[in-house]
């Protein structure tokens, strides 16, 4: 069975807009914090994943899981950088500043003769430095609900589907490798801080970002799991098995926290 170019188009944007809109109900309901923490997941990799599974070989999905985990330290840094320029650039700044700290680690990375083994390695511990590197805001930021108003929705909702529409295309018309680049920006990475930081400040788009490393555990167990599980599993189970865990890896890793806070 081939999935429609038309088809899976439609339902990278539709994912992405579903993305940001949750993500961002979230925040508004439970703050900063646990809307980044959704974000992070795999909630377009996913099911894009998905589609793909049922579209391509196993072989070659399993190459797409390495591709996107090697950019995983990227990534990574560009979190990081930009919730540390949160606390004093504006929000344009930020993302330029966090963007080239992508492009040019992605681009590192790509070009290095890592074996598979090793790319998998770094992609799995990145989550852990990265939460250690985060700024830390304490009483500064609010963890409670934040005031989103259905204005400021519908424009976050508009502009990460204008902004993925574009790495689409550019995906398409730009080399193989700055195409994979593309491919691995973090979309709702890029629309929520841009939002957050003018209206709510460095501090909260501080917890938002630490909330989306956390998430981004789920994101790197749900492509390791993947990677493994193909091809000796079928498709269907294979992507199950990595969809679970990449739900239950970050919730207990955040029951292990509080347990160790308590002592």
């Amino acid at each position: 069975m081939t999935v429609p170019p038309a088809l899976l188009l439609a339902a990278k944007l539709a994912l992405v807009a579903a993305s940001v809109l949750l993500a961002s109900l979230v925040s508004r309901r439970f703050g900063h914090a646990a809307g980044g923490v959704l974000a992070g997941m795999p909630m377009i990799a996913g099911p894009i994943t998905a589609l793909l599974l049922v579209d391509l070989p196993a072989d070659a999905v399993r190459a797409v899981c390495l591709a996107t985990l090697a950019c995983q330290p990227a990534l990574m840094g560009y979190l990081v950088v930009h919730a540390h320029l949160a606390q004093r650039w504006p929000w344009w700044a930020c993302l330029a500043g966090a963007l080239a700290v992508f492009f040019a680690g992605g681009a590192a990375l790509l070009a290095l003769p890592l074996p598979e083994w090793g790319r998998v390695l770094l992609a799995a511990t990145s989550p852990l430095w990265g939460a250690r590197a985060m700024p830390r805001v304490g009483a500064r930021a609010s963890a409670g609900p934040v005031a989103l108003p259905r204005i400021e929705l519908a424009c976050r909702v508009l502009v990460a589907m204008a902004v993925a529409a574009g790495v689409l295309w550019g995906a398409q018309h730009l080399s193989s490798g700055l195409a994979g680049l593309l491919l691995a920006a973090p979309i709702t990475g890029i629309v929520l801080p841009a939002f957050t930081l003018p209206r709510h400040g460095g501090p909260a788009t501080a917890l938002l970002l630490g909330g989306f490393v956390h998430g981004q555990l789920g994101f790197v167990t749900f492509f390791v799991v993947l990677l493994a599980a193909l091809p000796g599993l079928p498709a269907g189970p294979g992507w199950v098995l990595a969809m679970t865990a990449s739900g239950a890896l970050p919730w207990l890793w955040a029951k292990a926290r509080r347990q160790a806070a308590l002592r």
